[in-house]
């Protein structure tokens, strides 16, 4: 299998732990925008940059309810963005089992 066959989406390390954070969850689970701030380590400006890209991909669905010092925004992993990394890491194991 080709390196170009790997979601380059999913292949930039930060989005990657994204959705593998995501993907540890329940089906139909979310976090917090800050709950996965913490736990991935990332800024909230790059956190945001990444999280948009996943969610134009439709990897990733974002639900903000609230305003100000109220508001909340939850993060979920989509059924595509599931599909996405299972894709994603049976081209990674393949690729690997070919070295």
């Amino acid at each position: 299998m080709a390196t170009e066959e790997l979601d380059p989406l999913i292949h930039v390390p930060a989005r990657l732990r994204i959705v593998a954070t995501l993907a540890a969850l329940p089906d139909g689970d979310t976090l917090s925008f800050t709950r996965l701030q913490d736990l991935i380590g990332l800024t909230p400006g790059n956190l945001i940059t990444h999280l948009r890209k996943l969610e134009d991909a439709g990897y990733v669905a974002t639900e903000k309810t609230g305003n100000g010092r109220a508001a909340l925004t939850t993060i979920a992993l989509t059924r595509q963005g599931r599909l996405a990394l299972d894709t994603y890491t049976t081209a990674l194991r393949d690729l690997l089992a070919g070295l």
